[in-house]
């Protein structure tokens, strides 16, 4: 008589199962110790899709397959080099090279052109600044203080280093902001329901392209946006004088974390959170101080929990530890954050992949 077999022990947490059996692992996937290997070599694809972005490659591939040559001809490079770097991206899926060796398209690459409607060429330049190879291989320091390493690499904070030292970078900055402002404000714009209201505000809304998607949508609707007088002076032109909006829109210079002299039916604040935790406290308050009892508070940020784009939140958390000693939210911190400052939580909604809306009202008073 035959006994049957003991089934086989559990994988310990975190170490996949063997394959049954008579199944073969999937061959494709790397293995653990060649996706380290391919992790720790990051530094390098960043570089490439840096080097692709300024050398404007996407833009000058058109809609036929072209050889390294001709777009080494069109951009003023080496062909040979540049095959190297378009060889390497098309790894990621950002560019693919044809069975005869040459180049076209990818979702991906398209992103990188400057017409495209979704380009993420200034962000993806953003984020591989030259000051960010600088602070990044010093994580670890962050990690043991807990604060910024910036003042310690150039001497002063961030946002001063930037407008005072690196004016290129201060305008890849802008055009990365307002590049993800634009894009993120039909979002919201779909997201929120304006029924009822008469005025919205948008605290701390930069050059207010959520704001004008906001009145875009909704005629009847008044609108104001506040934030530090720098900013407010280049607001979309939908909003300055002479634009279509102009006559339903106050601008108003000021930084909330000192004051919100505004009343308005609806508040938005969006991505303004991150700094650190007195700012959030004070940003919060200032808005209840300023608000009607029953006046519905937007805020819309990150999170690095709870969000089908954990790596790129997560990536973005450590850059904010680095460059300003700020974080990013989970869901639970945000919520906590809110509560503390007096706001009553309700519904948590996403705006898209990346952005969630917690929608919240001024108590009543009394």
């Amino acid at each position: 008589m035959t006994t049957a077999s003991p089934p086989p022990a559990p994988a310990p947490a975190g170490v996949p199962a063997p394959a049954p059996a008579g199944v073969s692992a999937d061959a494709s996937a790397p293995q653990p110790a060649m996706r380290l290997r391919e992790l720790v070599f990051g530094a390098a694809i960043a570089a490439a899709v840096r080097a692709a972005a300024r050398l404007g490659v996407a833009d000058a591939l058109g809609e036929s397959p072209a050889t390294a040559d001709d777009l080494a001809a069109a951009v003023n490079a080496a062909p040979q080099p540049l095959h190297r770097l378009l060889r390497a991206l098309s790894c990621y899926g950002i560019f693919a090279e044809t069975p005869d060796g040459a180049f076209v398209h990818t979702e991906m690459s398209r992103l990188l052109r400057e017409d495209d409607p979704h380009s993420l060429r200034y962000i993806s330049l953003w984020c591989t600044e030259p000051w960010t190879w600088q602070a990044w291989p010093r994580l670890d320091e962050a990690v043991r203080s807990g604060g910024s390493v910036f003042h310690d690499l150039y001497g002063k904070g961030f946002f001063d280093y930037l407008h005072q030292d690196a004016h290129e970078s201060a305008h890849v900055f802008n055009q990365a902001m307002t590049t993800s402002s634009t894009q993120s404000a039909l979002d919201v714009a779909e997201l929120l329901d304006l029924t009822g209201v008469s005025v919205v505000a948008d605290i701390g809304g930069g050059q207010g392209h959520v704001l004008a998607s906001l009145l875009e949508k909704h005629p009847a609707v008044r609108g104001v946006l506040l934030d530090l007088p720098g900013v407010v002076a280049k607001a979309d032109r939908r909003l300055r004088d002479g634009g279509p909006l102009a006559a339903r829109t106050d601008i108003v210079p000021g930084d909330c974390r000192h004051s919100i002299p505004v009343r308005a039916d609806l508040y938005i604040i969006k991505n303004i959170l991150e700094w650190d935790d007195d700012s959030t406290r004070r940003t919060l308050r200032n808005v209840i101080e300023a608000a009607r009892p029953g006046a519905r508070v937007v805020v819309i940020e990150n999170l690095v929990d709870d969000t089908p784009s954990m790596r790129f939140t997560t990536a973005m958390d450590l850059m904010l530890l680095l460059n300003v000693g700020g974080a990013k939210h989970t869901k639970g911190s945000l919520l906590t954050r809110m509560a503390d400052a007096g706001l009553v939580v309700g519904e948590v909604r996403p705006v898209n992949a990346y952005l969630h809306a917690f929608e919240c009202t001024v108590p009543l008073r009394g």
